[in-house]
């Protein structure tokens, strides 16, 4: 908003975190490009909406592009492909997809599907996991890695499996859990394919390096393993152990750091392969970012490496590491989740109303008003960009002042009201002169002139982490890009909750606390796009308000520029959230019913009401938990 003279788009920065997977036509509509067919015309994303919204399919939804989730299985393991052979690595790469970060059947059934002619696999971290990843007939090579607290019921089925051609490891945690899988393997007479997650004293930067480093929750100690080695040893089973599992960390976001870490994962695969430890496999765990904020820089929501070069930095250093040591090299095996799935889901969802922090027109002075009105009435007749803070510390001035005197019963309710619109009709002068006068206006400044357009989504549901550690999604109008937008907003959500709100945004210079917008149009609808919000936020929302799932719909786009739609999902009713927190939804229309004709036995509502009113019930325990 700083250079009118600028495309109007290149504000929210869509060129340096678009990925070219999102960009801007000439009509100034956000557009889907296809990376499985960089020729093919992007399409629109608002015609995709009003495509599905004449199919039945209301915003707000998921909407999940499957044409992205596939190149990204593709990009990661060519990229170690192309690493392996630049390398002359004598191993091989075999992924795995960990479920936790998104659970939903249609991401897994497609991951599995893409990821098949890779012998990409799955990794589960508890029993419902397991049961998920045996549920899918994986490719012959691929595996199924099982990480997490594991009971006697988890092992078994995990060591059974084997028997029908799966590829599962069992990554030992502690002393205790490798005691537990001896009981298990006697019991069944079934050799396990066994792996033991070592922790590494490397700590990593960023947001989540507490998931690194040897005070992370998960893992052994040096003392635990060697434990765990004689345990195997003496039970028979330390030819089982075929994997070494040490986590990078989660979304790491200095490619050192992973450098670092896989030398030191390296060093331990060299000294369990001289206690003589059968090893084959390397698993790195998780740990590759997502750029979200396009900065490529090694802070909290970005990071300074790309995906090709994060796979060439694990070849690189797993092949020299094993070279020194004169062991053969390992099979290596991620577990990414987030640089997998991340980008393929956005959460697309409408304006609703704005509550709007200027007047256009600022009341005359009443006989009877406090001078205070007329001085800050007054500060219209100075307002210029060379006295803006002059002004803006004006007005706030007495703007205050006359609040206390309305708080102490000095002024009336109407003389307030008249007041605050000046105030409002300042503001948006001051705003005016700050647009196109290219003034520099603080944070704080702009945190206090910024809207509030109240949107038809829950944070707490669909972006839960927003909400919960400040993650950052980039977040932008859908259309009217080619326009200069004339206003700044902070978004509400449609639950009453004050934290029910999103007041971070990226944009081409940096983090604001606000996002620029457009004046809402009176005649047609006005969408926004939360974008990359594939890996974590389905599964991690909650019910507050009791807003249940939106609406979800996964697509494939076409080579010729247009899309299919592969799969519709129903966002839940009002009926299956009261399941959820243990209603029972014709409990609870009985209830109304037997109160509905308690008042017509009172004379308190005629008969031919009762209809209407158990209609209206009715209507609403069977609808959608959003706005329609």
């Amino acid at each position: 908003m700083n250079n009118p003279h600028a495309v109007p788009h290149a504000i929210y920065g869509i060129d340096k975190w678009g990925k070219d997977l999102i960009v801007v036509n000439d009509e100034g509509e956000i557009c889907l490009k296809n990376p499985l067919n960089p020729s093919a015309p992007a399409i629109s994303l608002p015609g995709i909406l009003e495509d599905l919204e004449d199919r039945g399919v209301a915003v707000p939804m998921l909407l999940r592009v499957s044409s992205y989730l596939e190149s990204e299985i593709r990009h990661i393991n060519e990229s170690f492909a192309d690493a392996i052979d630049r390398v002359g690595y004598r191993g091989k790469f075999r992924g795995v997809f960990p479920i936790k970060v998104n659970q939903q059947a249609q991401v897994i059934d497609r991951i599995v599907e893409f990821g098949a002619p890779y012998s990409y696999g799955l990794e589960a971290g508890s029993k419902p996991e397991l049961v998920i990843a045996l549920a899918h007939r994986l490719a012959k090579d691929a595996l199924i890695v099982c990480n997490g607290v594991k009971d006697e019921e988890f092992i078994s089925l995990a060591i059974l499996s084997r028997k029908i051609g799966f590829n599962t490891v069992i990554v030992l945690e502690s002393p205790k859990e490798a005691d537990t899988v001896i009981e298990v393997v006697k019991k069944l007479g079934v050799e396990p394919m066994l792996g033991v997650r070592v922790k590494l004293t490397n700590q990593i930067t960023g947001k989540w390096e507490k998931s690194s480093g040897d005070r992370s929750t998960f893992g052994m100690n040096t003392d635990q393993l060697v434990s765990v080695l004689d345990k195997l040893r003496d039970a028979g089973l330390l030819h089982c152990l075929k994997l070494q599992h040490s986590h990078l960390g989660s979304q790491v976001p200095d490619v050192n750091d992973v450098r670092r870490a896989v030398s030191e994962a390296c060093r331990y695969y060299t000294e369990l392969t001289q206690e003589g430890v059968p090893l084959t496999h390397l698993d790195l765990g998780g740990g590759m970012g997502v750029d979200y904020t396009g900065e490529k820089s090694a802070t909290e929501n970005s990071i300074n490496y790309t995906m090709r070069e994060y796979c060439a930095n694990v070849v690189e250093t797993v092949a020299y590491a094993m070279d020194g040591a004169g062991i053969e090299h390992p099979t290596i095996v991620t577990e990414s989740g987030r640089a997998v799935v991340a980008t393929s889901s956005m959460l697309i969802f409408n304006v609703l109303e704005a509550t709007l922090y200027d007047a256009p027109t600022a009341p005359a002075v009443e006989e009877g008003d406090h001078h205070l009105i007329s001085d800050l009435l007054a500060i219209t007749e100075y307002i210029s960009a060379e006295r803006l803070q002059e002004c803006w510390n004006d007005a706030t001035f007495y703007r205050n002042e006359l609040r206390a005197l309305f708080h102490r019963g000095y002024i009336n309710l109407r003389q307030m009201a008249r007041a605050e619109r000046i105030y409002l009709h300042i503001m948006a002068r001051i705003k005016h002169h700050a647009a196109f006068d290219d003034i520099k206006v603080s944070e704080e400044q702009m945190a206090r002139l910024a809207d509030i357009y109240h949107c038809n989504f829950s944070l707490f549901q669909s972006l839960p982490d927003v909400w919960a550690i400040d993650q950052l999604h980039p977040l932008v109008p859908l259309q009217m890009l080619n326009e200069a937008p004339d206003r700044r907003a902070v978004l509400s959500d449609i639950t009453c909750d004050s934290d029910g709100k999103i007041d971070r945004f990226i944009l081409a210079d940096g983090v604001s606390s606000s996002v620029p917008v457009h004046t809402l149009p009176e005649d047609k609808p006005y969408y926004m796009g939360a974008f990359f919000v594939g890996a974590y936020q389905e599964t991690l929302g909650d019910l507050h308000n009791l807003f249940g799932d939106t609406n979800v719909v996964t697509i494939d786009l076409r080579a010729d520029g247009g899309f299919d739609l592969l799969h519709e999902q129903e966002g839940d009713t009002i009926s299956e959230v009261l399941s959820y927190v243990e209603f029972d939804p014709q409990d609870c229309v009985a209830a109304f019913r037997r109160m509905v004709d308690e008042a017509i036995s009172s004379g308190a509502l005629k008969s031919k009401d009762r209809k209407v009113l158990m209609g209206a019930y009715r209507d609403s325990i069977n609808g959608y938990t959003y706005y329609e």
